[in-house]
């Protein structure tokens, strides 16, 4: 068994996939019309299989859900980076806001970021 698939809800997908194409440097993977939204995915620039489905929030418990993360300062999914300063820098100098500057937490460091789409998300490095 393996994660082949996650998904985050967003409050705008063409927004939402900008943001994570243009910003976040991931590729677009899948792009299907359902109905007046879309089935639409990214995956990383790095060649992971993994990808992530960004999911209109129109069900009330998903909008529920994802602005009660947001509203208790919770990420609701953490990317992986080789160099967390040199990350947090270019997303910064791209304009992406943080709510959590790179921080040491022990076998990691880590930072927090809005994605423009309601979702704070974390991105860390292991430390050592």
């Amino acid at each position: 068994m393996k994660i082949k698939l996650s998904g985050i809800y967003v409050d705008d997908q063409q927004k939402a996939l900008d943001f994570y194409t243009k910003i976040l440097g991931f590729k677009k993977s899948q792009d299907i019309p359902v109905g007046e939204f879309r089935w639409l995915s990214v995956v990383s620039p790095e060649g992971n299989d993994t990808e992530l489905s960004l999911e209109p929030n129109v069900n009330p418990i998903a909008k529920t859900y994802q602005e009660g993360l947001f509203e208790q300062g919770i990420p609701c999914n953490a990317f992986e980076v080789d160099d967390l300063e040199a990350e947090f820098k270019r997303l910064s100098d791209l304009g992406v806001k943080f709510t959590t500057e790179p921080t040491n937490a022990g076998d990691v460091s880590l930072a927090v970021f809005v994605d423009t789409c309601g979702n704070l998300i974390q991105i860390y490095q292991h430390n050592g």
